[in-house]
């Protein structure tokens, strides 16, 4: 029984320290149009329209400051890893159109006693009531690139990761920058021929 019960704690103190927010990770995945010949777009030029920012965390936010501090860091990234991957910015008619989404929301991941513990553990330990015993609220950002072509979009690339609230400006422009090179990483996509 004090095995069971020090896996258990084992387990539950391995997934409390393996969940950090501050040691962020980017997730990310792209979806593509297979008919489209992405050989072909050399050029690119941002939508009218350049992005979206979407905010599900408080009451009252305003988009309008996050986005003034965020399409700066997101045009500057995006241009230059384009360029990395031989697509050049167009000045007139360019083969892809580019535009972003920018959505953050809150979060949350809480630990309860027993929940590792089988179904019934009645023969073994007494009953207790389910209580919260780790609770952590974190920030999550998903950034989602979508390329056109005559208006349709013909790749989509996202990147997500969750990171702690009190990030400096400095460590989310990193992270941000990190989604962006991660999901680009993915363009052109590799196509049967």
């Amino acid at each position: 029984m004090r095995k069971r019960l020090s896996a258990a704690l084992a387990i539950v103190l391995g997934l409390t320290f393996t969940v950090s927010p501050d040691a962020a990770s980017v997730k990310a995945k792209v979806a593509f149009d297979k008919t489209f010949n992405f050989k072909a777009a050399r050029t690119w030029q941002w939508a009218a329209d350049a992005g979206q920012v979407i905010l599900a965390r408080t009451q009252g936010e305003d988009k309008e400051a996050v986005r003034r501090l965020a399409e700066p860091v997101i045009r500057d990234a995006v241009g230059a890893e384009l360029r990395k991957r031989g697509v050049t910015e167009a000045t007139a008619a360019p083969d892809l159109t580019l535009a972003y989404y920018l959505a953050m929301s809150v979060g949350s991941a809480a630990h309860t006693a027993g929940q590792f513990l089988p179904s019934t553990p009645e023969w073994g330990l007494p009953y207790f009531g389910p209580s919260t015993t780790a609770l952590e609220a974190i920030e999550r950002g998903t950034l989602v690139l979508d390329l056109s072509s005559a208006g349709h979009v013909v790749w989509r690339g996202i990147g997500e990761a969750g990171f702690s609230m009190d990030l400096d400006m400095k460590k989310r422009e990193a992270l941000l920058r990190e989604a962006i090179r991660k999901v680009l990483e993915k363009y052109p996509p590799k196509q049967k021929e």
